[in-house]
């Protein structure tokens, strides 16, 4: 049987060798060899990222959501406030950093908690707050980003999470897990 599966004690990869084939401002491309649970040699291209936080802002009970045009998929879409971690910048302070500036407001963070985004390729994590208590105190937002701030009924944003509504990951995870968290 040519795709007959092994079971291997030992799932780890070890990395023989890494090329760094492009170094941007928002991310890393590496091209790394690899050597297999088995033995044999791969080649492994990873996007490294320096991580991102992402916001469920409640005012009231609607759910601030940042409506931007988004170039890699040439469409609009309706995302929950987010950005990059800024070297040596904590979660907490680039949530509260990022909301301000997407939003316009500032408020008490708890944490929910983490996530990868796409491990088969990229090491970026997410690190997602949800804000309350939300006072008004806006910073100026990044001088290439081009944003509208949306207010949606929180029972509207959980109906659209489960129904697959909203087209950004982070987004729909970040309804659902505040969601059941509010549940509980």
């Amino acid at each position: 049987m040519p795709n007959q599966k092994k079971d291997f004690a030992d799932l780890r990869e070890e990395c023989l060798r890494q090329e760094t084939i492009f170094q941007g401002r928002l991310l890393r491309l590496n091209r790394d060899v690899v050597r297999l649970p088995n033995g044999a040699e791969a080649t492994r291209e990873v996007v490294i990222h320096p991580g991102a936080v992402a916001i469920v802002a409640m005012e009231g009970e609607e759910l601030l959501l940042v409506k931007q045009y988004r170039y890699p998929i040439a469409q609009e879409t309706l995302e929950i406030p987010a950005g990059k971690l800024e070297s040596g910048e904590t979660p907490e302070a680039c949530a509260q950093r990022e909301l301000r500036e997407e939003t316009g407001y500032q408020g008490r963070l708890t944490y929910l908690g983490r996530f990868y985004t796409t491990p088969g390729f990229s090491n970026e994590l997410i690190h997602l707050f949800s804000a309350r208590d939300l006072v008004w105190a806006p910073l100026t937002a990044d001088e290439d980003e081009f944003l509208g701030v949306e207010r949606i009924p929180w029972v509207e944003a959980i109906r659209k999470a489960r129904n697959g509504e909203f087209q950004d990951a982070k987004t729909a995870l970040g309804i659902l897990i505040q969601a059941g968290k509010t549940s509980d």
